[in-house]
């Protein structure tokens, strides 16, 4: 029962000292003839930053030809990773075109 107390301080001190860098999101996008005119980078979520989460989280987004996403779908990826890149994704705008695209993307977060 003594030891609780010292594992309790000592993993509060571990905690307090190493604290997290800033996590990132990178994205790729992948090989379209349709080009992205507007990124938006999606936020790490802090309870993934709390987990020391990192992951992929790959999406569908539907185009309109006006370039603005009418509509995401996801393709795989930790739950607590897809909302934030769902939210970034509805914010990017691609070059207009004749008509609507499918276009995949994927984004690599990293604590």
């Amino acid at each position: 029962m003594k030891r609780f107390p010292r594992l309790l301080v000592l993993l509060s001190v571990l905690l307090f000292t190493f604290q997290p860098g800033p996590a990132t999101a990178q994205s790729d996008e992948s090989t379209s003839d349709r080009k992205v005119v507007t990124k938006v980078v999606p936020s790490y979520p802090a309870i993934a930053r709390s987990m020391n989460l990192s992951g992929t989280v790959k999406l569908e987004a539907l185009v309109l030809a006006n370039g603005s996403v009418k509509a995401v779908q996801v393709k795989g990826g930790n739950p607590l990773l897809v909302q934030s890149a769902q939210r970034a994704v509805q914010d990017w705008k691609w070059e207009k075109a004749e008509h609507e695209s499918t276009e995949q993307v994927e984004f690599r977060f990293h604590p």
